[in-house]
């Protein structure tokens, strides 16, 4: 029965192309964008004082038993495919996608737009948006309220597309630098992760945006995400891979959360009672709805409604009118679970299309000046020095020669071509950056790809300064999207698993063969040398980091990439991002890692509490950026404590002669634990800037309740009676820490 609905879902989906293909070419056929609006006036002037509970419960009564389901679909196959290779493959476009419209009850819809690092879906009208560095780098700012500003010009150009509904930001944990998606989240540990996540979701949900956290959860595999089953115990489920989402949900708030395609323990995600019902809304108190991903997001809708999932988006068609009314007329569920799962998303997706506005939402707010300015600074603040032996910044002369070299140079790469990208109006290359620079200067910027690496060679004989760009592009790294006729093969996901496509899991953390030897070639006949990287985690430099005498990470950087890169190379502009993961020294001591697996274990070691806990070699460690100017961070004290929190004071001084920023980052020690526990864990951190010479005292905090450990026999978290250590420095690195040490007894 099942292989005949397959089939016959397949043959729609070749039909509708084929007609969407015809309509577009013969009859220029533009989808029209739903005007969020216009529903909104059928229930007066002030909605924000619709009781919205009330409205939900009696729409849900009034509703059709087809009503209620098309609530929990994000559009049939013969709307939504028509749409999507009409729009994306003729417009290069990503069409607006509506879920839940009912226009005889005058419900509006909620408007699909993805949105990690700019507007992902477009109005017919609007050809751009402003475009971010990617998550990772953001990350590597350790500037919360700068990722809330980003996420806030994110969802007012999402509103000014007439979109309402956000599946960002992306909070999967970074367990191996070789994860495909690295880009998109916030790095390897869970503290940082949740910091930004929560920042994230309140600027999105700011402009009565729907904010959508994903992948829930155990996501941190991308070729094999379909068919994965991941094992893991309790500790490192709730400690690890679950406090990040739990702390987004219960400070950020959410509207919605995105479960993930991959088994947990035995049983897809998506329809996983333990994780959607057990432990998002039973233990969290999560009162928002949960949607899958795209495409396999569920295999069986009976056992998704029984696990809780309010909304399956296309085009599995699991949550068909067929399946479910055989369901409950079979008693396997109830028609009251429908009708709660619909009340559920509908009183939810209500309050934000009937919250206040405050500012009008349309076209004048794209690209706006300031917001193209964030996108530079967010650029700028991302930024990791990660090596720096009195190169940088480079000095300014008279009349000098720059080489700009590296098939990345000059390449418009802003990062995955996936669910993450987005259309910039332009890309300022490294290259285009740095020749910005020193527009209308007697300097000379060259640019060279380094195809001909002899060629390349003799022209860095006689330059001033080179900058070598290398790393990766959206063809290496990023979501793995199979080729489109494999995307159409079959509905079985298993399928689709290491066929032919672009992007996916890295199978090696080694520059190309290419990029090693323009680095190494180049050293050999000029000293004054720097390269850049440019890519979405954590590379193996061992081969020639002791070659160059410094390295820069500039990520995928955004539309103003090439302009950030120029200010901080020559100090413009005072590097300040650190690390948000460990680089380690030899790639067999990160965890267990296989793209094309079928079942893993997911470890409770990873990132800097795996090398610190079994000492293994880093060789750079997490939180680790150098700047221009040098800090004294000093006199770490206690200066008040209770049965909630603990509070720190610590002086930090700019002994320099240039303003900089800094990253205070307090651990907590587990050294004296009597269960197996980390050495230590980020548990604050704070940005700030000083001038030169300056002296400020700093507060971290660090409650009570984030000392704890799950304890797997009992079912609680529980902080251990013991002598805690506490350390303030600016990266995780021992030999760079001031410690502390606390009894709570005396507390």
């Amino acid at each position: 029965m099942r292989i005949l609905r397959y089939l016959k879902i397949l043959f729609v989906f070749f039909f509708i192309l084929t007609i969407s293909i015809i309509s577009v070419v013969l009859f220029n056929l533009d989808y029209d964008m739903y005007d969020l609006e216009a529903d909104r006036k059928y229930y007066g002037n002030n909605l924000w004082e619709i009781d919205t509970d009330s409205l939900s419960r009696e729409l849900v009564s009034l509703m059709t038993f087809e009503e209620k389901i098309d609530q929990m679909y994000g559009e049939k196959l013969y709307k939504s495919v028509p749409k999507f290779f009409g729009s994306y493959i003729f417009k290069e476009k990503f069409p607006h996608i509506y879920v839940g419209r009912n226009d005889r009850l005058n419900i509006p819809p909620w408007v699909l737009s993805d949105g990690p690092r700019g507007a992902r879906v477009l109005d017919k009208n609007i050809s751009a948006v402003t475009t971010f560095p990617v998550a990772m780098a953001r990350a590597a700012s350790w500037n919360t309220s700068l990722e809330y500003q980003v996420h806030d010009v994110i969802s007012k150009e999402m509103r000014a597309n007439k979109t309402n509904y956000a599946a960002t930001p992306c909070i999967n944990l970074l367990r191996h630098p070789g994860w495909g998606r690295a880009q998109e989240t916030y790095g390897e540990d869970p503290w940082l992760l949740g910091e930004f996540g929560v920042a994230a979701v309140k600027g999105i949900e700011k402009n009565n945006v729907m904010a959508c956290p994903k992948h829930f959860a155990l996501n941190s595999i991308e070729n094999s995400r379909w068919v994965i089953d991941v094992s893991i115990d309790e500790r490192a489920l709730r400690e690890v891979y679950l406090p990040h989402f739990k702390k987004v949900i219960q400070k950020g708030k959410p509207a919605s959360i995105m479960s993930a395609y991959n088994k947990v323990r035995g049983t897809y995600s998506g329809s996983n009672r333990e994780l959607l019902t057990d432990i998002l809304r039973n233990d969290w108190g999560f009162d928002g709805f949960v949607s899958t991903d795209w495409m396999y997001g569920i295999y069986d809708g009976i056992e998704a409604i029984n696990a809780g999932l309010n909304v399956e988006m296309p085009w599995q068609d699991e949550y068909s009118y067929d399946i479910i009314e055989e369901g409950i007329n079979e008693g396997i569920i109830k028609i009251e679970q429908i009708d709660n799962l619909v009340y559920n998303s509908l009183r939810t997706r209500l309050k934000y299309a009937f919250s206040y506005d405050s500012i009008e939402y349309n076209q004048k707010l794209i690209l706006k000046s300031d917001h193209i300015e964030l996108a530079r600074i967010a650029a700028e603040e991302s930024m990791v020095l990660i090596k720096n032996e009195k190169i940088l910044p480079f000095e300014i002369m008279d009349k000098m020669r720059v080489g700009v070299f590296g098939n990345l140079a000059d390449l418009n790469n802003t990062g995955d071509m996936g669910s993450s990208n987005s259309s910039s109006p332009y890309v300022i290359t490294p290259y285009q950056g740095i020749k910005n620079y020193f527009k209308n200067t007697d300097t000379e910027v060259i640019y060279d790809d380094g195809n001909n690496l002899e060629q390349t060679v003799k022209i860095a004989e006689n330059l001033d300064q080179i900058i070598i760009v290398v790393g990766y592009t959206f063809k290496d790294e990023g979501e793995y999207i199979m080729s489109r006729g494999q995307m159409l093969k079959s509905a079985e996901a298993k399928e689709l698993v290491g066929v032919e496509g672009i992007g996916g899991d890295r199978e090696n953390l080694e520059l190309s063969i290419k990029d090693y030897e323009l680095i190494t070639e180049i050293s050999k006949v000029n000293d004054n040398v720097v390269v850049v990287y440019v890519g979405g985690s954590a590379i193996n430099m061992n081969k020639w980091v002791d070659k160059i005498p410094a390295i820069l990470f500039s990520w995928y950087s955004g539309m103003e990439g090439g302009n950030a890169l120029a200010k901080i190379l020559y100090g413009d502009v005072n590097p300040s991002g650190k690390l948000p993961f460990t680089i380690a020294k030899n790639d067999k001591d990160y965890p267990y890692f296989n793209p094309f697996t079928d079942t893993i274990t997911y470890e409770y070691y990873h990132g800097y509490t795996l090398f610190e806990k079994y000492n293994k070699e880093i060789a750079y460690h997490f939180g680790h950026g150098l700047s221009y100017s040098n800090f004294l961070i000093d006199n770490f004290r206690i200066i008040d404590s209770n049965t909630e929190k603990i509070v720190f004071s610590t002086d930090i001084k700019n002994n320099s002669k240039i303003k900089g920023k800094e990253v205070l980052q307090l651990y907590v020690g587990f050294e004296n634990s009597k269960i197996n526990r980390p050495l230590k864990l980020l548990r604050d951190f704070k940005k700030l800037e000083l001038e030169p010479g300056e002296k400020k005292t700093v507060f971290l905090s660090v409650d009570i309740k984030d000392l704890s450990y799950y304890n797997d026999e009992m079912n609680r978290w529980e902080v251990e009676d013991i002598n805690h250590n506490f350390y303030v420095g600016n990266s995780s690195d021992d030999k760079k820490l001031i410690k502390i040490e606390k009894d709570l007894k005396s507390i």
